[in-house]
C-alpha cells in the first residue's frame, strides 16, 4: 500500500487511476499530516471530550430545573472544552505542495519551501511531553531563511513518546518532502 506522503512530484503508477490522473489522495496542495496523532494525544482528547460530554448532560439537568443561566454558562463551558480539544488534535506538522505547517495550540507558523533552507534530525535535549522537564532524545529541526524554528516534533512529544520507529519514518517523509520540494 502506498503512502500519501511518499513522493512530493510525480506520482508512481499505482498512485494512478485507469486514466492515468492521480488519485485524489494524491494531491498535493492539500495540507495533511505525515504521521497519525499518538496515543497521548489522543488520550488526552478521548478525557477531554468525556468531560464535555458530562457538562452537557449537566446542563441539560440544569435545564430541566429551570436554571436557564447555569445552563448556559455548563454549554457554554463545554463548548469551549471541545473547541480546545480539536485544536490539540490538529496540533503538529502538516505538509504540502505550498510549504511546511507547524501547528501550535495558540500559534501556528507556515514556511514556504523556497524558504526552508535545511531539514535535519539532532540529538539535543527535548521535553516530555511538552512539560519544563527535558531529556536528551531527537528532535526534526528546520532551518530557514531568517533564522531557525523551534523543533518541528521530537521523540518526547504526545505523538511519538514511546514510538521511536513511528518518529523516523515521519522523519523520513519530511525531509523527503523537503528534499523534493526545495
Amino acid at each position: 500500500m502506498s503512502l500519501p506522503f511518499r513522493s512530493a512530484t510525480a506520482p508512481a503508477n499505482d498512485d494512478l487511476d485507469v486514466t492515468g490522473r492521480p488519485l485524489p489522495h494524491d494531491v498535493h496542495d492539500r495540507w495533511m499530516r505525515p504521521y497519525r496523532p499518538g496515543p497521548w494525544r489522543v488520550g488526552v482528547a478521548a478525557l477531554a471530550l468525556m468531560l464535555a460530554a458530562y457538562l452537557l448532560f449537566a446542563a441539560l439537568i440544569m435545564a430541566a430545573a429551570k436554571s436557564v443561566e447555569g445552563a448556559g454558562v455548563l454549554v457554554l463551558l463545554a463548548v469551549l472544552v471541545i473547541a480546545g480539544t480539536l485544536r490539540l488534535l490538529r496540533m503538529g506538522v502538516w505538509l504540502s505542495g505550498k510549504g511546511l505547517r507547524q501547528v501550535g495550540y495558540f500559534a501556528t507558523v507556515t514556511v514556504p519551501w523556497q524558504h526552508v533552507t535545511s531539514v535535519r534530525t539532532a540529538q539535543q535535549p527535548v521535553r516530555v511531553l511538552g512539560l519544563p522537564r527535558s531529556v536528551q532524545g531527537q528532535a526534526l529541526v528546520i532551518v530557514r531563511r531568517g533564522g531557525p524554528l523551534k523543533p518541528l516534533m521530537t521523540d518526547h512529544n504526545a505523538d511519538f513518546l514511546g514510538r521511536v520507529e513511528a518518529f523516523d519514518i515521519a522523519a523520513d517523509a519530511i525531509e523527503g518532502w523537503a528534499l523534493e520540494l526545495r
